[in-house]
């Protein structure tokens, strides 16, 4: 298989940028976190960006693989990235929601809908590209994490 560098690129790049922007919204937000009560197997704050970087190059590998295969139908192609594109704006605005506006209960639900939705999302990539569903699990795993870290940083600090 051939690599098509400018849209392995773009691909790599939207999640990336998104989940830049997001940080650099927040990062306000960030000081005032690293104040609360944190729940057990909070992980040092220098982790999150390390961590995101890994996840967001996962996801935009999975997508490329998605957006290149030859042996899916547009349509079903189309449907797996409209989930994709979704989850990832709902993505950019959790951050925003939790550290910018700090609404936590309502970035807990935010972060539950995005859980669906990456389901959803490797579910539909999984019948495209087996690989870029399997891209999609450590996120999957992360999300998950993030959502225990999001209700108890919640129940902590109401």
């Amino acid at each position: 298989m051939r690599v098509d560098k400018k849209k392995l690129a773009i691909c790599l790049l939207i999640p990336l940028v998104g989940g830049a922007i997001s940080g650099w919204i927040s990062r306000g937000g960030m000081e005032a976190f690293q104040q609360l009560n944190q729940p057990p197997m909070s992980p040092p704050g220098w982790l999150f960006p390390v961590v995101w970087t890994i996840l967001y190059l996962m996801m935009g590998l999975a997508s490329y693989l998605v957006v290149t295969s030859e042996e899916a139908f547009p349509a079903e192609r189309n449907s797996a990235l409209t989930v994709y594109g979704i989850q990832l704006a709902m993505n950019f605005a959790w951050s925003i929601i939790f550290f910018h506006l700090e609404m936590r209960l309502l970035a807990f639900f935010w972060l539950v809908h995005i859980w669906l939705l990456i389901i959803l999302c490797i579910r539909l990539f999984k019948d495209i590209s087996p690989t870029a569903a399997k891209l999609m699990l450590p996120y999957l795993l992360w999300v998950t994490f993030a959502g225990y870290l999001n209700l108890f940083v919640y129940l902590l600090n109401k």
